[in-house]
């Protein structure tokens, strides 16, 4: 996942604006940081390498002082672009918006990514503070009729295709935005940002909170049964982190299903993990999300309403691929009636495997993973267990994600130890471009840990930009259970091929080639931003890529080519199941966001009960990917009515990797055509077009549906 909340902020703080009741001249007063502000990091570039954030000198006293002047500061510089007496030109007023807000970026952008990775109570707190002032921040400059009129009245002539397309963008985003409304109706417009800005930053907080505490204790080891001794031995090592000594902790992921649920033998436990995963959210107490989901769903409706639109869902989509939410729910049904009819057939295979064993029990959802397995190594002969000793998470990193990107674009990456980090487990390495030009620093956050966010994503600690002579910094962040001391880190399949997903994204961004920032890299619709990373997940399988990874952590021997031909064969094992759950939690997403009326707006359990009966996902067998009340991507992330994206794009992927296919594979020359057309262009250029450029057709939906087995 592309971290879209943090992205979001800082580009618009990119031209954010506050209103002030100072006095405006002909000559604006900037203000410059006093000596009580000098040993504040965030007032100046860092030193380190393409300004790396100093993570040794940074504190969390810095931040509000940094926020309170940044803020001071860009008030300043935008009311000087606002009140410009000179006509609108757009070196005067483009270009200038484009510049400003330097102290504020450089302190926000570490802030965002520090409360999703590692956080605390104090960071918690200054994000709830905080929220609303940014979000009225941003308001106050989107609405500003003089400085609205000034983006309106300059002209196209001369300027090159970058520049135009820079040009178009404001004036969508300040439309998009309400720029166009009645002063009465721009207050409300304030109002609503400001409250919707809290209470997303207090559900992630709730939802965070709700992860830590849902995390299952469990008293008797063999209740762990079927869990190999090193994952039992980590489960041990963080229920004493916990202070539960003696105990094993399952930590919970933000995924409906669990991992461990795969191999447990212990039926009694399934359901306890599963059911702690299911309803962590939903408990009552100061971690139930409920009551602020509901509160966001109305709010997110009078914003449509008051901009003009009939739901949130058609505010939102008017500037992504899809334009409207029609389009994204006719991709969906489009999966959604084979991904059903298919879960229905492997959802017999399974009860009939739990009967021939004389289960006696109907399947349950705790059951699917650990039967499907079952199922999967009868068909296969192939066993999960067998896999992970071959996927040793650095070597996957090294010898797979960072071989594939040598081998397709040219890259080479060295291991930084003088660069400071956030936290004791993060590595840091710097990439170099195919001529030996250094291109790009690359942190990397393996492990979970209470104070991090679940799941896995990538953002920007710096971004690519000519016109402010920056380069890409990057961080990609996982979840992973960290091993016991001394023991390897092993990881299935999926996890793999999460590694690679997330690098695609990390790779966009170091390819970033744009003079502005607001166009650079992953600023891109959503539903455009994960066809990188899809396309690059592709690489776990590549022959030539797998045995060069695929190394047995104690023989050290390559995985052996029968293995590899059976995790082939398998690959489309369970993508009913997998798809149903993705697509049923997309249609879930859309619904909350197309209501028209607050009406329409049941209680949060009662909404999605009826959501999903509605779409025809009536498997009580197939849970949504994730269960509303733990549904971060939409409500404390930028997802919101976007979580089709990641079907629109994979659309774009299977379509696009069948092109490379067909045009030889793993080579430099497909390579350099994928980064020329996709990966180097941001948002520069009309994105439907650089697909057609990159394969030469209009995306069609036949390679998707081959992809996942529901046609041939």
């Amino acid at each position: 996942m592309k971290n879209i909340s943090s992205a979001l902020l800082i580009s618009a703080l990119a031209f954010n604006y506050s209103c002030t009741t100072m006095k405006t001249t002909d000559k604006q007063e900037i203000p410059v940081p006093d000596s009580s502000l000098s040993s504040n990091p965030f007032m100046k570039k860092s030193k380190l390498q393409y300004e790396a954030p100093e993570f040794d000198k940074i504190k969390d006293e810095h931040f509000k002082p940094a926020f309170e002047f940044g803020l001071k500061q860009h008030d300043a510089e935008i009311l000087a672009i606002a009140n410009n007496p000179k006509a609108a030109t757009f070196e005067n007023t483009i270009v200038a918006l484009e510049k400003s807000g330097e102290v504020l970026k450089r302190a926000i952008i570490v802030f965002s990514n520090l409360t999703s990775a590692n956080t605390n109570p104090t960071l918690q707190a200054l994000d709830e503070e905080f929220a609303p002032i940014f979000a009225g921040h941003s308001d106050k400059m989107y609405l500003n009729e003089n400085l609205y009129k000034r983006i309106q009245s300059i002209s196209e002539n001369g300027l090159d295709s970058e520049s135009k397309r820079l040009l178009q963008y404001y004036k969508q985003n300040f439309e998009i935005a309400g720029a166009n409304l009645s002063a009465a109706d721009k207050e409300k417009l304030k109002q609503i940002n400001q409250e919707m800005a809290s209470l997303s930053t207090q559900y992630s907080n709730k939802l965070l909170e709700a992860r830590k505490e849902g995390g299952i204790i469990i008293d008797n080891v063999n209740e762990l049964d079927g869990l190999s001794a090193d994952e039992i031995a980590a489960a041990a090592a963080d229920a004493k982190t916990a202070g539960k000594d003696g105990k094993y902790l399952l930590a919970l992921q933000n995924t409906t299903q669990q991992p461990v649920l795969q191999n447990l033998t212990n039926r009694a436990t399934r359901e306890k993990v599963f059911k702690a995963s299911w309803m962590r959210a939903e408990n009552g107490g100061n971690s139930d999300t409920r009551e602020t989901i509901e509160k966001l769903a109305k709010l997110r409706l009078k914003k449509a309403q008051v901009l003009g639109k009939n739901s949130f869902a058609e505010w939102k989509l008017q500037d992504q691929m899809a334009k409207t939410p029609d389009a994204a729910v006719k991709l969906m049904n489009q999966l959604a009636t084979p991904a059903v009819e298919t879960a229905r057939r492997e959802a017999k295979d399974i009860q009939d495997l739990i009967d021939q064993q004389k289960g006696g029990f109907k399947l349950e959802p705790w059951d699917w993973n650990f039967y499907a397995e079952q199922v999967r190594k009868a068909k296969f002969d192939l066993d999960e267990n067998q896999i992970k000793p071959y996927f040793e998470i650095t070597t996957v990193l090294e010898k797979g994600v960072f071989f594939a990107a040598e081998k397709f674009y040219g890259l080479t990456f060295k291991k930084r130890t003088d660069l400071p980090v956030y936290h004791p487990d993060v590595v840091t390495y710097e990439v170099f471009d195919h001529d030996g030009k250094s291109l790009a620093i690359y942190y990397l956050d393996f492990y979970t840990r209470d104070s991090k966010n679940g799941g896995a994503w990538m953002s920007n600690f710096v971004e690519q930009s000519y016109l402010l002579g920056t380069k890409p910094v990057i961080v990609n962040c996982y979840n992973y259970q960290k091993p016991a001391p001394g023991k390897p880190s092993l990881i299935s399949y999926d996890d793999v091929t999460t590694i690679f997903h997330e690098f695609g994204h990390s790779i966009h961004g170091m390819f970033a080639s744009q003079k502005y920032p607001s166009l650079s890299g992953t600023n891109v619709p959503r539903d455009f931003v994960e066809f990188p990373s899809q396309i690059n997940e592709h690489w776990a399988l590549d022959p030539v890529v797998l045995k060069n990874y695929a190394i047995h952590y104690e023989t050290k021997q390559p995985i052996p080519q029968a293995l590899v031909d059976k995790i082939k064969k398998a690959a489309t094992f369970n993508q009913g199941y997998m798809t149903t759950e993705l697509v049923s939690a997309a249609a879930l997403d859309m619904d909350w966001h197309s209501v028209t009326s607050e009406g329409q707006l049941l209680p949060v359990l009662d909404f999605e009960k009826q959501s999903l009966k509605n779409h025809g996902f009536t498997l009580s067998t197939v849970p949504p990917r994730y269960h509303t009340p733990y549904f971060a991507h939409i409500w404390g992330g930028g997802y919101s009515a976007g979580y089709y994206a990641y079907l629109w794009s994979e659309t774009l992927d299977s379509d696009a990797w069948e092109w490379i296919m067909k045009n030889g594979g793993l080579t430099r020359e497909n390579g350099d055509r994928f980064r020329k057309y996709i990966l180097s262009v941001g948002n520069s250029v009309d994105l439907n077009q650089a697909f057609r450029d990159f394969t030469g057709h209009d995306p069609d939906i036949k390679p998707l549906l081959r992809n996942r087995g529901f046609i041939k």
